[in-house]
């Protein structure tokens, strides 16, 4: 390394100095704010995401609780649970909160 540091070239250029934004030179703050739209769809997102993988494991066995006699107490399991979160979706749908442009509807920039 430190033959490295004798050998290599020295070339000073500004560009060398700037955040790398995916091969293009950066516009504007870093500091942008972003609508909690955004944040909110990602977690509605995340929620269902874990939706499937938690019923995932359920449909790989229900076949075995079906022939042990335990079918529909796990059908019921799985139904009640889809509700609750069915009942969440409805409730974020009705506030709006799954538009992008909800704001811009009511008038907001």
């Amino acid at each position: 390394m430190l033959a490295g540091h004798f050998i290599r070239p020295r070339i000073v250029e500004n560009d060398k100095d700037i955040a790398y934004e995916c091969g293009e030179k950066p516009v504007g703050d870093a500091r942008v704010q972003f609508n909690f739209r955004f944040y909110l769809v990602a977690i509605v997102f995340v929620i269902f995401d874990v939706e499937v993988a938690f019923m995932f494991p359920v449909a790989a066995v229900f076949r075995s609780w079906v022939e042990q006699g335990r079918g529909a107490l796990a059908l019921a399991e799985v139904l009640i649970f889809v509700a609750i979160l069915f009942v969440g979706l409805i409730y974020v749908w009705s506030k709006g909160d799954l538009r992008w442009n909800a704001g811009r509807m009511k008038g907001e920039t």
